[in-house]
């Protein structure tokens, strides 16, 4: 197995919550990598590896995916449903972290392959505590799996 650090992308379009996000994850652990994007048109970027994504070294593959559902341009859906058809999509874990706590919201996101659901914590106690078990859950759980390359 190799060495490199566990790489989680963040898909957040709110900058206070994108700021709450990176003091939870650097008070979390060192070594892990968090990568930030912010609308569903960068995340597909992101996870393509294409246009200013393609250098794997400064961006690498995630292990874990972190998404919100509402966001400009492609919503948190249209990206689940775009990577979960993508072979190499289903070996990524995809978190949905968001504001909707309606039931159609959680069933659909479900239904596309989200393997977890979270409401957005209040504070930040919560939202600390909340990623750090869900980077200890999917740290432990992580797998080996080929390296994805395309042009």
């Amino acid at each position: 197995m190799h060495n490199e650090p566990f790489t989680v992308l963040v898909v957040e379009d709110n900058a206070e919550e994108v700021i709450l996000l990176q003091r939870a994850f650097k008070r979390i652990a060192d070594d892990m990598s968090v990568q930030f994007v912010v609308n569903g048109e960068e995340a597909i970027d992101y996870l393509s590896g294409v246009e200013r994504f393609s250098d794997r070294v400064s961006f690498p593959e995630p292990d874990l995916v972190l998404m919100d559902l509402k966001m400009p341009r492609r919503g948190g859906f249209e990206v689940l449903e775009w990577f979960r058809n993508l072979q190499e999509g289903a070996l990524i874990p995809v978190i949905v972290l968001t504001s909707s706590n309606r039931e159609a919201d959680i069933q659909r996101a479900y239904g596309l392959g989200a393997n977890s659901y979270f409401m957005k914590p209040t504070g930040f106690d919560e939202l600390q505590n909340m990623i750090k078990i869900v980077y200890d859950y999917w740290k432990l759980a992580k797998k080996p799996r080929p390296l994805v390359t395309r042009r």
